[in-house]
């Protein structure tokens, strides 16, 4: 008998205190211009701006925030370790 293999996803939300302050912190450090850091993250600046005001809705994509850490430079040290 042929065995099929199934996946199975699981989500993880973390909550996080002040991230969005803590991102427009680590931009105005870098001292490069928005839309250089923009470019670099593949994000609109519209989007940066909701991310850094706390406005995105449901939640922030780790692939979103990982992209920002490595543009900024930085570990904002969000982790998914249980």
């Amino acid at each position: 008998m042929l065995k099929v293999k199934m996946k199975v996803r699981r989500t993880i939300d973390r909550e996080t205190s002040g991230l969005g302050q803590r991102i427009k912190e680590a931009r105005i450090a870098d001292g490069r211009p928005l839309e250089v850091i923009c470019a670099l993250a593949g994000l609109s600046r519209v989007h940066w701006y909701d991310i850094e005001a706390e406005k995105v809705r449901n939640a922030l994509p780790e692939e979103t925030l990982r992209k920002i850490e490595k543009v900024l430079g930085i570990d904002f040290d969000v982790n998914f370790d249980t």
